[in-house]
């Protein structure tokens, strides 16, 4: 009878442990209500799969992200839709799509340190966090930096560190990084940027003026790179901070 105590209560205890990790794998899952639910899966079936993106661990990801906290409260109803929205500041958050195929552009395995440039409200920063091992972020605009490292501690992403600064200059004492993404256009890609990607990295970044062509960029090695064009794209001029 002891022995059948012991093994239920290793049962329960292993159980806990397998929710206790599943919870830290999915800090977002208790804001996703029936209701927000079925937006992102719709959004996911309709706006990303139906565009070609295929990568299961992307998809899951952004089904159970609530992109509607990412968004001001006023426009959450529109959160899931197939469009970006303005996010205060002049700044946008990204329509799902553009953040589903620049994640898949990365070709991540998990493992990786990523940079990104144009924090945002955090949400491109949370997608990522879920993916890899250490997402370091930087946003321009203090205001927004300060409530996207809030928003991300409050909703337990644990692994993306958020700094106010000047993206231009990337962050040298970290680097180098496995990968970085742009999530704001510059008219040329920054070779600060490129000096402190690890060669075998690529850089999916937005170039150009007005509109812009989405680029992924590979490292071939120290002084060698290689440009592939994905698509036109549309995103906010990358500044400095004295512009």
């Amino acid at each position: 009878m002891k022995k059948f105590l012991s093994l239920i209560i290793i049962f329960i205890v292993i159980q806990l442990g397998s929710i206790s990790f599943a919870q830290s794998q999915q800090p977002q899952s208790a804001y996703m209500s029936k209701q927000w639910s079925d937006k992102a899966n719709s959004m996911v079936k309709y706006q990303i799969e139906k565009r070609g993106i295929t990568n299961a661990d992307i998809l899951r990801v952004m089904r159970n992200t609530p992109r509607h906290l990412f968004v001001p409260p006023a426009l959450a109803s529109m959160a899931y839709d197939d469009y970006p929205i303005p996010i205060g500041s002049d700044q946008t958050i990204s329509q799902p799509y553009i953040v589903a195929l620049m994640t898949d552009l990365l070709d991540l395995k998990g493992n990786e340190k990523i940079l990104e440039i144009g924090t945002g409200s955090g949400y491109q920063a949370a997608i990522l966090s879920q993916l890899v091992d250490s997402v370091y972020t930087i946003e321009i605009i203090e205001s927004l930096a300060n409530s996207a490292k809030k928003r991300l501690d409050k909703l337990n992403y644990k692994n993306v560190i958020v700094k106010h600064g000047d993206g231009y200059k990337g962050w040298p004492s970290v680097a180098p990084f496995d990968a970085i993404i742009v999530t704001a256009a510059p008219e040329e890609v920054p070779q600060t940027l490129i000096d402190q990607l690890k060669v075998g990295g690529c850089i999916v970044i937005p170039v150009g003026d007005e509109w812009q062509e989405l680029q992924l960029i590979t490292k071939i090695d120290k002084d060698k790179t290689k440009k592939r064009l994905v698509i036109p794209v549309r995103f906010v001029p990358m500044v400095h901070p004295t512009e």
